[in-house]
């Protein structure tokens, strides 16, 4: 998995019991897996159809720093099925994983557009 951004738990990110809130969380997942798309599928129409069941292990604490990976699991004809898994760099404890999210590739009219490609790309490779 590769990991590809890290955030840090401010005070606005915590919930009552002093911890990330979890919402706050997959909101940073939710835009991570939409940039990692639309740099794939080289378009900046994408939307997100499907996550799996998200399966919350441990928590973070205000200062800690969450690292967020994701994999691609398969490129579909419109789509792209995602896997994530986030860590606390500061204790090494798995966050939270999602087994598969669905993001759609959209036409200039948000209807479901094929995408052609079948596989992972690398910016530096394309330049």
């Amino acid at each position: 998995m590769r990991f590809h951004t890290r955030k840090w738990v401010k005070p606005e990110d915590l919930n009552p019991n002093g911890t990330l809130f979890g919402g706050k969380l997959l909101a940073w997942i939710d835009e991570e897996l939409a940039l990692y798309t639309i740099i794939q599928l080289q378009n900046p129409k994408v939307v997100t159809k499907h996550m799996s069941e998200i399966n919350f292990r441990s928590s973070a604490r205000q200062g800690d720093i969450v690292e967020i990976g994701i994999d691609v699991v398969k490129f579909g004809n419109t789509s792209v099925i995602l896997k994530c898994a986030v860590r606390n760099m500061m204790t090494r404890d798995l966050i939270i994983t999602i087994d598969e999210t669905t993001m759609v590739n959209l036409d200039e009219n948000g209807k479901p557009k094929a995408h052609g490609k079948t596989q992972i790309e690398f910016v530096k490779d394309r330049i």
